[in-house]
This record gives structure tokens, sequence and C-alpha cells, in this order.
């Protein structure tokens, strides 16, 4: 018995090591011979078979860009679409809302239909599928952007990016549907799942009104279980709409009706979805939805690159990443981030000022001294004179004081350097210090120049113009 069981086991081993990609149930790219002849896995065929789908019938694609998942919608024998599989999103830049022009990182939102031309086996991001963005309705609106894939490598500046692993499945399941004679597969990308919760939800972002465009589409998939007719006149959408005239997408929208039981339906629809959304209105009263960044969302995924090359980075979900906030928590909130963007703006026009100014080896500009002097203070100039001690009251004599000497007024004689000036008695210098005041130039009418020495000046004086020297018993006197 046990010889059987061993013998049994090393068969098992032996087929399994035999198996190619088409039986396997995961990818296992190692043994990936060619990536575009890629054929499905066991567990996929099996689940086509179980909703009665054929290999090659026609397939759908949607993206939910809040929920981070891509999912494969395909045809069954009644011509209605089945979810086949759902898969993570790798990683997509930006946020929840349209793209609009090139280089501002968001990913497409709206229906695009792609085409067999759209399909790149020879990416740089394993393989690739075009968008084709931008579609009738970006053009319309004036929206620029190239390049906009769904790729492998998970790494995206606008795209969607998915794992090698998934993008080959994906690669291979529209593949199989334009082999069955599917002419265009259509691409629905919203920034939600838009239930009336959800709506009620992100009722307050500026890009609500598109949104609510996109959701008759989404809604008409949801009650019909088969990708809308998808038209664009006057720079919008419309969706199953018969007309006898033609739809000019920058022009007037001809006359147009819902076909009646598309209509019926979803009338009925329309019903319990306004009920759901009056009741989430009243859940979320006060509370508003913060879209989280781009760095928020990597941030709660950062440890899933720890091992990888540097090219892989998986962004998250905003409902992970987001929450429901206070009105005014949210203004505070957003006042604070635009106050750290502006910093940080400052700080590179700075940056790129210095560099500038550096470039070619040139040194740091260092700024010049003032050319202006600094005011000589006025202390150091007229040192304050010194105080006396009480004992010195009794001295034999007081400072000799020169009574201050007019200024001589000379029109018709030009002006001497011995006429007398004021001196300060307070001021007085040992003759061999004071120097002769230089005399302004360009006034010839009235010169004053400091005597030479102050005992001179005083006996050069009259001597009833002598001061007086007070007696010692005379000191407390008037």
């Amino acid at each position: 018995m046990r010889f059987r069981n061993l013998v049994a086991t090393a068969a098992i081993a032996a087929a399994l090591a035999g198996c190619t990609n088409e039986t396997l149930d995961s990818v296992n790219l190692s043994s990936v011979k060619s990536k575009t002849n890629y054929e499905l896995s066991g567990k996929i065929t099996a689940k086509m078979s179980e909703l009665g789908m054929q290999k090659t019938s026609p397939i759908a694609l949607r993206i939910f860009k809040e929920e981070g998942t891509l999912e494969v919608w395909k045809a069954n024998t009644a011509n209605r679409f089945q979810l086949l599989k759902s898969y993570k999103i790798c990683a997509w830049s930006g946020k929840l809302g349209p793209k609009v022009k090139e280089g501002d990182r968001q990913a497409p939102e709206g229906f695009y239909p792609l085409f067999p031309h759209q399909m790149n086996p020879n990416s740089n991001y394993y393989l690739a599928i075009n968008t084709g963005f931008p579609n009738t309705y970006d053009k319309a609106n004036g929206r620029s952007g190239t390049h906009l894939m769904i790729h492998g490598a998970c790494s995206s500046s606008g795209c969607y990016s998915m794992t090698d692993e998934q993008i080959i499945e994906i690669f291979a399941l529209a593949r199989d549907a334009f082999k069955g004679g599917q002419q265009s597969v259509q691409l629905q990308a919203f920034p939600f799942r838009m239930t009336a919760e959800n709506m009620a939800r992100h009722r307050d972002n500026p890009n609500i009104e598109f949104w609510k465009m996109l959701k008759t589409g989404y809604d008409q998939f949801e009650v019909t279980k088969r990708p809308p007719e998808v038209n664009v006149c006057e720079r919008k959408y419309v969706f199953n709409q018969q007309s006898d005239g033609a739809f000019n997408p920058m022009g007037q929208c001809p006359a147009m009706s819902t076909p009646p039981a598309l209509q019926v339906a979803m009338a009925s629809f329309e019903k319990d979805y306004q009920r759901d959304y009056d009741k989430a209105l009243k859940k979320y009263e006060g509370m508003v939805w913060y879209e989280p960044t781009e760095a928020e969302r990597k941030a709660i995924v950062a440890d899933q690159r720890k091992g990888r090359e540097l090219a892989y980075a998986p962004t998250g979900t905003s409902l992970d990443a987001g929450k429901l906030m206070k009105v005014s928590d949210l203004e505070k909130k957003l006042a604070d981030q635009k106050a750290a963007e502006e910093a940080k703006q400052a700080a590179l026009i700075q940056k790129e000022a210095l560099e500038k100014a550096t470039r070619g080896g040139a040194s740091v500009p260092v700024p010049q001294a003032s050319p202006i002097e600094r005011p000589v203070l006025q202390a150091a100039i007229h040192p304050a004179p010194a105080r006396k001690s009480f004992w010195n009251l009794f001295s034999a004599s007081e400072p000799e004081v020169a009574a201050p000497a007019p200024a001589v007024q000379a029109p018709e004689q030009p002006a001497t350097a011995q006429s007398a000036a004021p001196q300060p008695a307070a001021n007085q210098q040992p003759a061999g210090d004071q120097k002769q005041a230089p005399a302004p130039a360009g006034n010839n009418a009235q010169v004053a120049a400091a005597p030479a020495d102050n005992s001179q000046a005083a006996a050069e004086q009259p001597a009833a113009e002598q001061p007086k020297k007070r007696p010692f018993w005379k000191i407390w006197g008037n």
C-alpha cells in the first residue's frame, strides 16, 4: 500500500512538472515562452464554462479608482455580461477626477473604446493596452494627454498599472475576444462605484456634475448588463439614445429618444436610487469626505515595496487613506496643505536661483558692506568731564573759565586762523593735544577758530575780565 502511494505521488509530480500555463491556476512568468500567446489558466476557463461563456465571447472592462479595482466582464450565451474576474489595481496616479491636460498625472475617467491596434505587445511595461485617451468627449472639451495605458510593471504616471501577472491575463482575455469577432472592447473608468451612498459621500466634490453624467451610463449597464451605446453631442455623453440625426460632439444634440423597455426599467431603478440617496444624505449630514493625495495613498502600502525594484510603486486605495471629516476640520486641513505646498514651492524657487547663481563654478554671492559710514558717537569725541570729589571742594583755586569770544565779522577782509571761537570750559585739553579746526570751504564771510591755548587766551584778556579766586570761606556763598 505504501509503495502504491509513493508511485501515485510520483506520477502526480511528473504530471505537474509537465504542465504548461494552460492548466496552472496562477501565472508563473518564468515559464511563459510567449507573453502574447499565453493561454489562460484552467481556473479561469473552468469559470467561463460554469457561467456559460465561450472562450472568444466579448468582454468589457470596468475600473473603479477609489476601490482600486479592475473588473473583466464577459458575455454569456444570452449576450448578457457577467463578472468573470476582479483584479486589484497595483498603481494609479493623481486623485479622483478626470484627466484634463498633459502632465497633470491624472488617470482618465469616462467611456473608451479599445481596438485591436491599441494592444501593445512590445511595451516597456511588459504588456500594454492604450486607453485611447483623449476620446471624442475629451477632445470636444479641450482635454489633452498621450500614452495613457493599462499596463504592467506596477508604476503609473497617469496610467492604470497592474502587475505583470495580471496584465498577461487581461491581455489574453482581450486578444481572445478580438479573435471571436469583437470590434472594440468598452472600457468604463469611474471614480468609484456609483451607488447612492457613494454619490452622497462625494456630493461636495468639484467633479460631481461630471460624475452625474457618467452615472447615467453606469446605471444603464447595471440594469441591462450590456455595455451602453455611447455618443457625444453638446460636449457631453449620451447613452443608448435613438436618433435619426447625426451626433456632433461640438454641435446641438439631435432629437433623441430612449427605448421604451429601457425607459421603464430605468424609472424603477431611479426611484429606488432616490430613496437610498435621501437616506445617505441624512447619514452624512455635516460631514464631508477627505480625498487623499497620491502620497498619502502610497504611505499606507509602503511596506509592499520592500525587497522589490524601484520601479515597483503601488499606490493603495482612496478608501483606505481617505476619511469622513467635519467641514471645519477639512477646511483647516486643506489650508495647512496649501500653506505647506506654498512653502515647498518657495524653497524650490530659492534653490533654483541659488543653482543658477553658482552655475559654472561661481561662488555663492556674499552681501557687500554698506558704503555709508556708521555715525561716530559724540561721547567718544567729547568725553564727559570728570566729577570732583567732596574734598576737592576745598581746593585753593577754581578752574579757570574762558569767556566765549564773539565771532569776528570781517566783510572786507579775509578771516584769520586766530579768530576767536567759543570753547566750553568742560572740554579743555592740554595745549599739545589741541588742533586747529579747519575752516569750512566756500564761506569767506565768517570763520570761527579755536585758540591754540586756553591759558594764552585768558592772559590776553584785560585784567578786569580775569576771573577772581573765591576766598576759602565763601565756597558756600552766593
